[in-house]
């Protein structure tokens, strides 16, 4: 995050330094850049698989507010070697059935759900129990009543939920919702949003329906939701889509790849595709005077951006950020300074329902009112 807080350099379409950093900016004095850091919160992480080892288990090393506190693990030898790697308290260790515990623990502010997502409602509903904050991965969870439940905990223990949206912390992003906003090239018309790739252990979880809920949509296609959604600035009123499955015997059960179109009002159109099958990774938004996109859009790094220019497509630039780093960093400002999250448990409970309207649209081939 250190580099946020720097000087920013002018994207080369030559929009202005100052609209171009004013997301980060403000990201920066929400974090308090200027101010004297306050004590870290303590986070659990429950669940040590690759994504919180790889992604997030790192990204503490460059969080100002965060630190890692805990680690909830159903293989305890796991557990005690990431915690002499990270420097947690072994009696910060918890497995599936002490996890209740962790109420008694004071050195853990924030529960970070990071399990299979048919897990993600009962381990939330059990940290808010446990008077703890919740940030969970996405998709919240595989039911619209799961995520009612989950909202309706944490709000019942007076407890903060935020679903692990990093993109809405990432400067390339963030520079896409504020081109549409502001409409620097008058009002956008058109969306295209594809998120996918190539899937391999046909073992792995995420394409055990009862683990997932789904499949590419659940896990990658919400990507491509996501960003049609907020660059639109905009919920859809119908959505109509079409699935394929190429392997039927890998794909029992899970969806494999998914295009659906997103109608908004005022006639904003989204195609957007969801897939299992190959790679995809990019943002398109046309408007009236020009056009803005991203690829790779998704990545954890190494984003492009691009927008039309009289003379040719000029290219954003932004520094490459922790994007887990980032999203933890918003989620404890949040607690610390009782303010609301723009991706509290609300927003996640909104993806579900148009992901179930997709699903139905795919299986019956009508396009569902939402």
């Amino acid at each position: 995050m250190g580099q946020t807080r720097r000087g920013f350099i002018r994207m080369a379409a030559g929009l202005g330094a100052a609209a171009s950093a004013a997301p980060l900016l403000e990201l920066g004095r929400r974090l308090g850049a200027e101010e004297p850091a306050p004590r870290k919160l303590g986070f659990a992480l429950v669940g040590l698989g690759k994504l919180a080892g790889e992604q997030i288990a790192p990204a503490f090393k460059n969080s100002r507010l965060c630190r890692l506190a805990g680690l909830v693990s159903g293989h305890p030898d796991k557990a005690r070697q990431w915690a002499q790697q990270y420097g947690v308290a072994e009696k910060n260790i918890y497995d599936y059935q002490t996890f209740d515990r962790i109420k008694d623990n004071p050195d853990v502010d924030v529960v970070y759900v990071v399990l299979p997502n048919s897990m993600h409602a009962e381990y939330t509903v059990r940290a808010a129990k446990a008077g703890k904050h919740v940030l969970c991965e996405k998709p919240m969870a595989i039911s619209v009543k799961e995520c009612d439940d989950m909202i309706a905990a944490c709000q019942a223990a007076n407890r903060k939920l935020a679903i692990g949206y990093r993109l809405h912390f990432e400067p390339y992003n963030l520079e896409m919702m504020r081109l549409a906003r502001e409409k620097v090239f008058g009002a956008v018309k058109l969306i295209e949003a594809s998120a996918g790739f190539r899937i391999g252990d046909p073992t792995q979880w995420r394409l055990n329906k009862a683990l997932s809920g789904g499949g590419s949509l659940m896990d990658i296609g919400i990507y491509a939701l996501q960003a049609a959604r907020y660059i639109s600035g905009a919920e859809p009123v119908a959505v109509s889509a079409e699935a394929t499955v190429t392997d039927p015997v890998k794909f029992k059960g899970a969806d494999e790849s998914i295009l659906f179109h997103l109608k908004f009002p005022d006639g904003i159109l989204a195609t957007c595709t969801s897939s299992y099958a190959t790679g995809l990774s990019r943002y398109w938004a046309g408007a009236e005077q020009g056009w803005f996109e991203l690829s790779p859009a998704l990545y954890y790094h190494g984003i492009h951006g691009r927008v039309s220019a009289q003379d040719g497509p000029k290219d954003m630039q932004f520094p490459d950020i922790d994007q887990f780093a980032a999203e933890m960093d918003d989620f404890a400002d949040c607690i610390l300074k009782g303010r609301a999250s723009k991706v509290a448990g609300e927003e996640g409970r909104r993806d579900l329902k148009i992901m179930m309207a997709i699903y139905e649209a795919a299986a019956t081939g009508k396009t569902i009112t939402l």
